[in-house]
């Protein structure tokens, strides 16, 4: 099984329109061939000219640890070539970035997930580099979530970065296969190509999208295993939640939730009371911990782990955005006043509620806090988007 930037590095005649060009790399601690060399340190040895770089959120090194933290552009040590920070000053690529090369390899391992902020890089390069005449390149990995979709569909208006554009929260594509989608609905004029990957099986065990020839690289700070990246889709909701992911522990965004005011065995039992079928897929494990920093700092967290691993995990039947939807709508249950949803700015977003921006429109929340409103209900919601955005997506798939 060959990830793009293997292919890329053994196959002189895919490197072969790199020659004679200036090559920027977009790229963060997951960007590593098959024998884990940095896809910056492989490129030049192989000869490509690379004339800059850029790092996506958390930074090229993959060192700022929680979100809104910005990083500063900086001169490569070794190589003397800038590197822009694409999580600094700004989020879109400008006019002087462009022009410090004509080809540009998008190299980032993504989670499968509309909020994760990659796939909204990817966009804003594509547009940056419309009608310029310069080339985009996905050097195409896996989405280690698959092929499965869920959540209900970004709307008009909610666009944000961790919105790019009206799709479901899980959206089942790999980078490549997204700026192929983003080419043709934002009707850009770009020169764009996937290195694609090599036996990429998205839809057989026991990896289910993750090759178990290749180890996990965080591509991010939290993004600390398989396990999270499957139920990313749902947990990273708890990011707009006064509730813990975890952040803090060595585990974070592996859990429902963590708190020291709520009574995760009793959640539980409400849960499998009120919508049994949305825990399916997974194991739920009563835990608790203390989180070192962020949300309930120092205090002790009664909380659910998920374990989407193993011989508990059914990639078909797994669905975290319902089974996150579940752990809410349970605490509300069991506690209606408690203040669930978080006020703070979210990723610049100061105007709407964090849980909103998150999922691209308030349906969720309303949800949640309906004492009236039915499993069916959400069901009814997030089912026709899903089957709307299979449909959308069938076109664009390479694998």
């Amino acid at each position: 099984m060959k990830f793009g930037i293997d292919r890329l590095l053994a196959d002189p005649a895919l490197r072969s329109p790199l020659e004679g060009r200036r090559v920027a790399l977009v790229a963060h601690p997951a960007s590593a061939t098959e024998g884990l060399v940095h896809s910056l340190d492989a490129l030049i040895a192989a000869g490509v000219n690379v004339t800059s770089a850029f790092g996506p959120q958390h930074g090229l090194k993959g060192d700022k640890q929680d979100n809104m933290v910005e990083t500063a552009d900086e001169l490569d040590p070794t190589y003397g070539i800038p590197v822009f920070s694409l999580y600094g000053e700004v989020r879109r690529p400008t006019a002087r970035m462009m022009d410090s090369a004509d080809v540009f390899l998008f190299d980032l391992q993504d989670l499968g997930c509309r909020i994760y902020t990659f796939v909204t890089t990817l966009l804003y390069l594509l547009e940056a580099a419309s009608g310029t005449g310069k080339a985009v390149w996905v050097l195409d990995r896996p989405n280690p979530a698959g092929r499965p979709v869920e959540g209900t569909t970004l709307l008009p208006g909610w666009e944000s970065f961790v919105g790019a554009g009206p799709m479901p929260m899980r959206h089942g594509m790999t980078l490549g296969e997204m700026g192929r989608w983003f080419v043709d609905h934002f009707k850009l004029d770009v020169d764009y190509r996937v290195v694609t990957m090599e036996g990429w099986q998205p839809e057989s065990g026991p990896g289910w999208g993750w090759p178990q020839s290749r180890i996990w690289i965080n591509p991010s700070p939290n993004a600390a295993s398989l396990n999270m990246a499957r139920a990313y889709a749902g947990t990273v909701m708890i990011e707009g939640a006064t509730l813990s992911e975890g952040r803090g522990t060595t585990r974070p965004l592996e859990v429902l939730f963590g708190a020291p005011d709520v009574d995760a065995k009793a959640v539980l039992a409400e849960m499998r009371a009120f919508a049994p079928q949305w825990l399916a897929g997974c194991a739920i494990r009563e835990c608790w911990f203390e989180p070192t920093f962020h949300k309930h700092a120092k205090s002790l967290c009664s909380a659910l782990m998920i374990h989407a691993e193993g011989a508990f995990y059914d990639h078909h039947a797994f669905r975290p955005w319902r089974l996150q939807a579940l752990a809410f709508k349970a605490i509300r249950r069991l506690y209606p006043d408690y203040p669930i949803w978080r006020d703070f700015p979210y990723e610049y977003v100061f105007d709407k509620l964090a849980i909103d921006v998150i999922n691209g429109g308030p349906a969720l929340r309303e949800w949640v806090d309906d004492a009236a409103s039915e499993p069916g209900d959400l069901e009814a919601l997030a089912g026709r988007d899903e089957a709307a955005w299979i449909e959308e997506r069938a076109r664009f798939c390479l694998y």
